[in-house]
């Protein structure tokens, strides 16, 4: 890939920027109209226009739209708050102001192109039995050169950092690919007899071994040498940016690679989305443009991340080896004690195959056997394992007990 390839896509969304504001100007003319006027040839014109709108990505976080929860007899509204933020994210606080003391847990946010918003429906279920921070991982394409690099050592020490926020007899729930950073933040603060060292530690979906069972995006991610992955998939952020000049992971290319995996779904999708609009069949087409919304809302990965992360966990395996280091220390699973340590799977997840999250049972010879716990959630796949019906029905039950049994 031409180390230019962002800057032209990027070219070509500001070109082509005036045509989707004309597109959204016109739609809201005919949206003016009278009654009258809507016949089928302006729900067509009116769909096509909504759909040139849309035909970009954004860069921004969508936001959490989280709702008020129920706390007892009465429900709480849920404020906002940044206790402490980095150029590279923030410790998000979902607030209930005046609600009953509750644990604390910290909602560990994949960085994989999304934002963690991703996780809301997480976050609206844990609180209601949870005083929950999140990591808000801001885009690398706005984090001026300056502001250094951010590898997976930055990562995890991020997530030591958070929870010496938090303070002691906090928990952390760490989703999908963050499980191995998590894994060593608790083993170093544990080696440290760090104050802050979670309570308990819940792993969800994470590639802690990836040898185990793997997957297609595992036989990816091992098909090519790293230099491969160096020259093809980094890029410099454009100069319209502030971050320009950063090397990345575009966000752009991780989307396309996900639309391609499923393309005739999601051209279906779009076909379906315009004959809702053009029929006036508005919460249809708005629970596809809700997810939409968010599916391209997408970030870039610092490319120091990315390389490390296709290196360390998915080509060496150098965690369930005992290899990993976290600035230059042996990360030892081992070494933690006095936590509970609860992994969850899903049955059909084709991206973290059953098996390589409960490796970190074997891995944590320190954990008493009583206080670990494993559950494999029949008949969900990836997502599934954190949102969705049987999270909110099955698999939350049993993560809400644990976490208060390790309180």
């Amino acid at each position: 890939m031409s180390p230019m390839m962002y800057q032209t896509y990027q070219n070509t969304m500001d070109f082509t920027a005036p045509w989707r504001s004309g597109a959204s100007s016109a739609l809201a003319y005919l949206k003016m109209l009278p009654d009258g006027w809507s016949d089928k040839v302006f729900g067509r014109v009116a769909a096509a226009l909504e759909l040139v709108s849309r035909s970009s990505l954004t860069y921004k976080r969508p936001p959490y739209d989280i709702k008020p929860v129920a706390v007892g007899n009465r429900e709480w509204p849920v404020v906002e708050e940044v206790p402490f933020a980095t150029p590279f994210g923030s410790l998000l606080h979902f607030k209930k102001e005046g609600a009953p003391d509750q644990p604390k847990v910290l909602l560990v946010a994949p960085m994989s192109g999304h934002f963690a918003t991703l996780l809301r429906g997480t976050v609206q279920t844990l609180l209601q039995d949870h005083d929950v921070y999140i990591t808000d991982w801001h885009n690398p394409r706005d984090i001026p050169v300056n502001q250094g690099k951010f590898g997976l050592d930055e990562y995890t020490e991020h997530l030591i950092t958070f929870m010496d926020q938090l303070g002691p007899k906090s928990h952390m729930i760490a989703v999908c690919q963050p499980s191995v950073s998590a894994l060593a933040a608790c083993a170093i603060m544990s080696e440290d007899n760090h104050r802050a060292r979670p309570a308990s530690l819940t792993l969800m979906a994470g590639p802690i071994d990836t040898r185990i069972q793997p997957t297609k995006v595992n036989e990816f991610a091992t098909s090519k040498p790293l230099k491969w992955f160096e020259d093809n998939l980094i890029n410099y952020v454009p100069v319209q940016c502030k971050g320009a000049f950063r090397k990345v992971y575009p966000g752009f290319i991780q989307v396309t690679a996900f639309v391609s995996m499923n393309l005739e779904r999601h051209v279906k999708s779009h076909k379906d989305l315009l004959e809702h609009l053009a029929k006036g069949e508005v919460e249809k087409a708005d629970t596809i443009k809700t997810f939409y919304d968010e599916y391209f809302a997408v970030m870039d990965l610092p490319a120091e991340f990315y390389i490390d992360t296709i290196r360390d966990v998915f080509q060496e395996h150098l965690l369930p080896q005992g290899k990993l280091t976290y600035k230059g220390r042996t990360v030892n699973p081992g070494s933690i004690k006095k936590m509970g340590l609860m992994t969850v799977e899903g049955e059909k997840d084709d991206i973290c195959s059953i098996g390589q999250t409960l490796a970190a049972q074997d891995l944590c010879t320190g954990v008493r056997a009583y206080r670990k716990v494993h559950h494999m959630q029949a008949g969900v796949g990836h997502y599934g394992v954190f949102s969705g019906r049987k999270w909110n029905n099955e698999i939350y039950p049993l993560l809400r007990d644990f976490i208060h049994v390790n309180s």
